[in-house]
């Protein structure tokens, strides 16, 4: 891994591109001060937290980050998870708040560094499509509830999603209704811009154009609530330290953080990828995430990831390398000293539409449709995790999530695919019988191939679908053969299985052969026993080979049988 792949990314740079790269982080700053304001409200952080985790992170990826294009920043989904861990750990003011979240920046990056070090990059892969199809919906349900307050100027003090709806109607006398018209007025702006006009930056007109009328119609004066004073100071360097929180449930929390800041990250990062064909090493992206949250927590931000709206931009402006980034963080440290006392008019309605149109765009309705119409097991457990996270809360919801992705690998293992094999008249190779007609059984051979790992969880199916089939085999069969050549992985228990399958064909007469075995599986059932009870001779490396000395074995018989007596 290079110690410092910004310098590898400027090789070659071409005088050319240097407009491209400018344009681009010019744009992504644009697109990226609304949610760098809003985001932290949905943590109850102060605006200038979400600016700065906007500003650092930004330079430290782009000198240790592994790709060209990728921008790191605020993610509303990582925000939600955050917020839930600091309702878990209760600080007891908002600068032990700003703190708390720090820190857990600080703790998401070192377990990014030690899982790149370990190359842990896989586990990202356990969260599957459908589950983090499913994560996100509930995260946006989340997100758009939490957004009642804002939008009504009505304080909501429950929890969940049923909650604050039934609070929210006891207290519809106090709805503020310049405020809620405000809101779903810039909310159906948003919207409009995104579907008509997506060259447009939406949230940074909404913003612009809601700080312009606060200044002028002086919306505190009727009774609409402002962001307030934003310190017009670039973050300074930090060691955030908390007091008064449980360590044990602190590093909990980071790693509640860093599956989903991780594993929406790396969507992100592959998606790109695939986009522009190039390879994304998720080891190697731990690293740059890792860069990225230390830096963020050591300047006073909070945990960030891989954004999905600011890498699109940065691709679609042609951002050429991450100069683009460094520009982009240089206009955000200008926006702080120069435009904070203007940002201070933003209205909450404003920020409750911008989060609530965030949040509406992580729900992906079509991808749902395509599990339901492409798997249905699939689309239940994107239903798991939807509802895991509205039911249950966002933490366990990650935790929903994750266990909903191991339960469905065990259940496409448990029952891995098996069939008979037989020949095709005047073709070669081995064809399943119950897929093709033409396809005849061997006589007085049986072919059992499995189409998976031979496991504990699954070693009972598997043995009574071989007890099954031996039941019902022709009463000429002679031998059976168990094809191993799907088979990569083989355990103990399965070996005792394989061992009492033995004495079963033994009782029924038949002779019982091994063939394609993968070297793993092989040194397991040498180190078992099982290969010495088989028999070198009935150990093979290929399956014709097999039918080859079952075919020798049925002529020497035939050839005794003709011997005078």
């Amino acid at each position: 891994m290079p110690t410092l792949p910004l310098l590898s990314s400027f090789k070659g740079y071409q005088a050319a591109w240097l407009r491209y790269d400018i344009t681009a982080g010019l744009a992504i700053a644009a697109v990226g001060l609304p949610s760098a304001i809003a985001y932290p409200a949905i943590a109850g952080l102060p605006p200038e937290v979400g600016l700065y985790s906007s500003i650092v992170p930004l330079l430290a990826y782009a000198l240790l980050g592994s790709s060209r294009q990728l921008i790191v920043g605020p993610d509303a989904a990582t925000v939600t998870v955050l917020a839930a861990v600091l309702l878990l750990l209760s600080p007891s003011s908002m600068e032990d708040r700003i703190i708390v979240s720090a820190a857990i920046a600080v703790i998401v990056g070192l377990l990014c560094f030690v899982a790149s070090v370990l190359r842990l990059g896989f586990i990202a892969n356990f969260l599957s499509r459908p589950i983090l199809v499913g994560f996100m919906s509930g995260i946006a349900l989340s997100i758009l509830v939490g957004q009642l307050g804002r939008f009504t100027g009505v304080k909501i003090d429950s929890e969940g999603l049923l909650r604050p709806l039934l609070e929210l109607a006891t207290k519809a006398s106090q709805i503020h209704w310049p405020s809620l018209v405000l809101g779903i007025a810039l909310f159906i702006l948003l919207r409009v811009l995104g579907a008509w006009l997506p060259a447009i930056p939406g949230p940074l007109v909404v913003v612009g154009l809601a700080t312009a009328l606060s200044a002028a119609f002086d919306f505190p004066g009727l009774g609409i609530r402002v962001v307030g004073d934003i310190p017009s100071q670039l973050p300074s360097p930090m060691l955030p330290i908390p007091h008064g929180v449980d360590i044990g449930e602190l590093v909990l929390g980071a790693v509640a953080v860093l599956i989903v800041s991780f594993g929406s990250g790396i969507v992100t990062a592959r998606s790109f990828g695939a986009k522009n064909k190039y390879p994304v090493d998720a080891n190697r992206e731990l690293f740059g995430f890792g860069a990225a949250n230390v830096a963020s927590g050591l300047f006073g931000g909070f945990a960030v990831t891989a954004s999905d709206s600011r890498t699109a931009i940065n691709d679609l402006m042609g951002g050429k390398t991450q100069l683009a980034g460094i520009v982009s963080a240089l206009a955000l440290a200008l926006t702080i000293l120069f435009l904070a006392d203007a940002l201070s008019f933003l209205p909450a309605p404003a920020l409750g539409a911008v989060l609530a149109s965030a949040a509406v765009s992580l729900i992906d309705i079509q991808s749902l449709r395509d599990l339901w119409r492409i798997s249905r097991i699939e689309f239940v457990f994107a239903l798991i995790s939807i509802l895991g996270v509205v039911v249950l809360g966002v933490l366990n919801g990650v935790v929903i999530a994750v266990g909903a992705t191991l339960l469905y690998l065990l259940m496409k293992g448990m029952r891995p695919r098996d069939a008979m094999l037989g020949r095709i008249p005047g073709r070669e190779g081995f064809y399943k019988l119950h897929r093709n007609r033409d396809a005849q059984p061997i006589p007085g051979l049986a072919i059992y191939l499995l189409q998976g790992n031979l496991l504990f969880f699954n070693a009972d199916h598997v043995r009574g679908r071989i007890e099954d089939t031996i039941a019902n085999l022709p009463s000429g069969t002679r031998w059976f053969i168990f094809d191993a050549n799907a088979t990569s992985h083989i355990d103990s228990t399965a070996a005792v299985m394989l061992d009492d399958v033995l004495g079963l064909v033994g009782q029924r007469g038949l002779k019982f052969a091994i063939v394609e075995l993968h070297s793993e599986p092989l040194d397991t059932l040498r180190r078992s026993g099982v290969l010495a009870k088989v028999g070198a001779d009935m150990i093979f490396d290929d399956l014709e080979d097999a039918v080859s000395a079952f075919a020798a074995s049925e002529a020497a018989q035939a050839g005794r049988s003709r011997l005078p007596p």
